[in-house]
């Protein structure tokens, strides 16, 4: 696609803004990015992209910014390595045959399985629990044979769209591992960066990856993601689940609005 000034600037803001969510709430960013990729550049008359090509850009672009998030977090001792490569082994796998299947789906069908996930994550959240705020990653236990298993449906379906899964991951994890909120975020992360991997191979095979608008959020995903990691690590995990369910709804919403349309 040509890329004009209008266009440049317009998914900068994109992606400087979808990345410091994506370090603040432990997510990709992809459930900031994906709407807006859709639906921001075609408003303001700069660029239109495909479904197709919205996954594949957020595909690149998540596997940046997660990575960014991640590095971030290391110093703070929160991340949980045994969690991380249980799930990390399982969701990679799944998300490369999502994101090279996804060729093969129809714009609106990859549209409505990124509604359906977002409605699962964003019921999820609502569940109230007691958050025990653990410092340290090495205390909280889980099911290692239920959180594979959940790791690998996440990511056949994440990698449809191209999203490395964290908008559901946050909440399984929370909600269903019981794990503490600063440990899931951080864990998420690099999760998600395992993730990614797999989704990027995926969609750069299929093809659906524009590298213009994907280097611009990238470069916007390295600056944005450890701003937002830093300005998480300092706000109540109340207020970090509360900013997470928040977005998710709001999209959830977005996108079954222009569905049902």
């Amino acid at each position: 696609m040509d890329m004009t000034l209008a266009a440049f600037v317009t998914l900068l803001a994109v992606g400087l803004a979808g990345s410091f969510v994506s370090g603040m709430v432990g997510i990709g960013g992809s459930i900031v990015k994906y709407p807006l990729l859709l639906y921001v550049p075609p408003l303001l008359g700069v660029a239109e992209f495909t479904a197709h090509q919205v996954a594949g850009i957020s595909a690149i672009q998540v596997l940046f910014a997660a990575g960014s998030g991640m590095l971030a977090y290391r110093r703070g001792n929160y991340l949980h390595y045994r969690l991380i490569a249980t799930m990390g082994a399982a969701i990679i796998v799944g998300s490369f045959a999502g994101a090279y299947a996804a060729q093969f789906l129809s714009e609106s069908l990859i549209n409505l399985v990124y509604a359906a996930l977002a409605t699962v994550a964003a019921v999820m959240m609502f569940i109230p629990m007691r958050d025990p705020d653990i410092q340290r990653s090495g205390y909280a236990d889980f099911n290692s044979v239920l959180a594979f298993s959940l790791a690998a449906i996440i990511g056949v379906f994440s990698g449809v769209v191209g999203a490395a899964g964290a908008f559901l991951l946050v909440p399984v994890m929370l909600v269903v591992l019981r794990i503490p909120t600063r440990v899931t975020i951080a864990s998420s992360l690099a999760i998600t960066f395992i993730s990614s991997i797999g989704a990027s191979v995926g969609k750069l095979w299929a093809g659906d990856v524009l590298m213009g608008p994907a280097l611009i959020l990238i470069w916007a995903s390295i600056v944005g993601a450890p701003l937002g990691a830093k300005v998480g690590k300092r706000m109540n995990t109340k207020w970090l689940r509360i900013l997470l369910a928040s977005l998710i709804l709001a999209t959830c919403v977005k996108i079954w609005g222009s569905i049902l349309s």
